[in-house]
């Protein structure tokens, strides 16, 4: 299998599926599946806070070397999905502050994951609503176009039902993710017949 062929993407989700769910229980007293975001498990002085930060930067990884693969044949979208992809990394890079206790943490760190937080939503929406322009066909128009709505919606509701961010952040993760992946796979089929169509 060339690494044109190798789906970078789909394990790190599969993984990130997992710790989504699993590794609340071994993060800090109190994590709520409800309230508490993937940041909080990442958070600074957090319990197994490295494994969290760690999925991030892979994740980061995958989504930039997916982009460098798959969509030279599309300028925008190849530049948002790594800059997805960067911000995805320096998330892992940088923590949230402290979600319990008053332990000394860095201010200018936490500061930093929320600019990247923020641009990974950005972006992702951005990239969504861009992949709409490059789908080959009016379904697949019309669940890129659902799912950029659908990430705007999620984000607003974080803020304004903070109650349940968690379970906003877990629906919008695998919702992104699972489109991200379906989308590559559509764009990898794109590209090989392209090349077949030009070999004949």
């Amino acid at each position: 299998m060339s690494i044109k062929e190798a789906r970078f993407l789909l394990p790190v989700f599969i993984i990130l599926l997992m710790l989504m769910f699993i590794l609340p229980f071994y993060s800090f007293p109190g994590y709520s599946l409800l309230n508490h975001t993937t940041s909080h498990l990442g958070a600074q002085n957090a319990p197994n806070a490295w494994i969290m930060n760690l999925t991030f930067i892979i994740l980061g990884l995958a989504c930039a070397g997916e982009s460098f693969l798959h969509l030279k044949r599309y300028p925008l979208n190849q530049i948002l999905l790594i800059i997805f992809g960067v911000g995805l990394f320096m998330v892992g890079i940088f923590h949230h502050a402290p979600v319990i206790g008053n332990d000394n943490y860095s201010i200018m760190e936490d500061n930093l994951h929320s600019i990247f937080a923020s641009l990974v939503g950005i972006s992702f929406t951005l990239f969504a609503f861009s992949a709409v322009f490059i789908e080959n066909n009016n379904l697949r128009r019309i669940i890129a176009l659902v799912v950029a709505i659908m990430a705007i919606i999620l984000s607003i509701l974080m803020f304004r039902v903070v109650d349940y961010m968690g379970i906003w952040q877990r629906i919008m993760f695998i919702a992104a993710f699972s489109w991200l992946i379906f989308f590559l796979e559509g764009i990898r089929s794109s590209n090989k017949k392209l090349i077949k169509s030009s070999e004949v």
